[in-house]
């Protein structure tokens, strides 16, 4: 007689990926969301202010959130911390206004290279405004990372951009930003703190435009709606990986952003990534790395310092 084998079908199923793995592609899908918006914003800032782009940035960004916020209910806005929500849009605010006026000024390779500093930025901001203990190590990082932000920039010299600094000036604002977050998400849900900045930026964010108003054609409207959606589909796909991998293994396919944004600068704007902005980008890319690279080790082997 002869017997019939049924296989079992949980054998069948396909097998989840590795959560590191998952994390590097959402991290993957995160660059190339941000590259394209980053280079967008260059794009329109040739037609558009770039106080206007970044209105309607934030509009449609909070349109593509809405459907969040609706699903969690309109309580998930409740929070016990409002004045830290206020500071975070006030410094969201000047941080996304300063980056965007410096797209349409400096190529998006350069810009892309500095902005790899907010990690050492909010280093700095976790030490001063949350008292974060700072060791020889993280010091050398951090200094190591400032002195990439120095060839990149190279002052006095012919290659200088004064318009870079504002990428400075954001970048420095968005990791204060982040060392607010930190503080939020020990009492605050993510749906919480995102719908309060996109709410939050899309109010203020209007009063500067204003003063240069006008209004994009059909054309323009497309592409700042895909402007907001990247960004926010961006920001999702990198609050995901953080979520579900090490820091250190996600943020290291951060670099990839200066790749995406080296081809699409190049085929759009004939901007070259030169010598000196490559070096310096993996100077200050590398500090940042290491200091999440050690932040992470240390919660997993001291999570009581954490």
């Amino acid at each position: 007689m002869v017997s019939l084998k049924v296989p079992d079908s949980s054998q069948q199923r396909p097998q989840p990926l590795p959560a590191a793995l998952r994390g590097i592609l959402f991290m993957l899908a995160a660059t190339v969301f941000l590259a394209s918006m980053h280079s967008i914003v260059r794009y329109l800032s040739a037609d558009l202010h770039p106080f206007v782009i970044v209105f309607f940035r934030s509009f449609f960004g909070l349109v593509a959130i809405l459907p969040l916020i609706a699903k969690a209910g309109i309580g998930v806005l409740a929070t016990s911390h409002p004045k830290l929500h206020f500071l975070r849009i006030f410094i969201g605010l000047l941080a996304m206004l300063s980056w965007f006026y410096a797209l349409s000024e400096v190529p998006v390779t350069n810009a892309t290279a500095l902005s790899f500093s907010a990690t050492i930025f909010a280093t700095l901001a976790a030490w001063l405004i949350l008292g974060e203990k700072m060791r020889m190590r993280r010091w050398l990082a951090i200094f190591t990372g400032l002195a990439g932000v120095v060839v990149v920039l190279r002052p006095g010299l012919a290659g200088f951009n004064a318009y870079a600094l504002l990428v400075i000036a954001s970048t420095m604002a968005w990791g204060t930003s982040v060392t607010i977050v930190k503080k939020l998400s020990a009492t605050e849900s993510t749906t919480c703190i995102i719908a309060w900045m996109g709410a939050g930026i899309s109010v203020l964010s209007l009063l500067p435009a204003l003063l240069y108003w006008q209004w994009p054609d059909l054309q323009q409207m497309a592409w700042l709606f895909l402007v907001g959606v990247l960004a926010t589909g961006g920001h999702f796909c990198m609050t995901s990986a953080l979520r579900i991998a090490d820091t250190a293994v996600v943020m290291s396919v951060d670099f990839m952003r200066l790749i995406w944004t080296s081809i699409i600068g190049y085929a759009l704007f004939a901007d070259l990534l030169d010598r000196w902005t490559l070096i310096g980008s993996v100077i200050i890319f590398s500090s940042a790395w290491y200091i999440l690279f050690r932040e992470s080790r240390l919660k997993t082997t001291h999570p009581e310092a954490n």
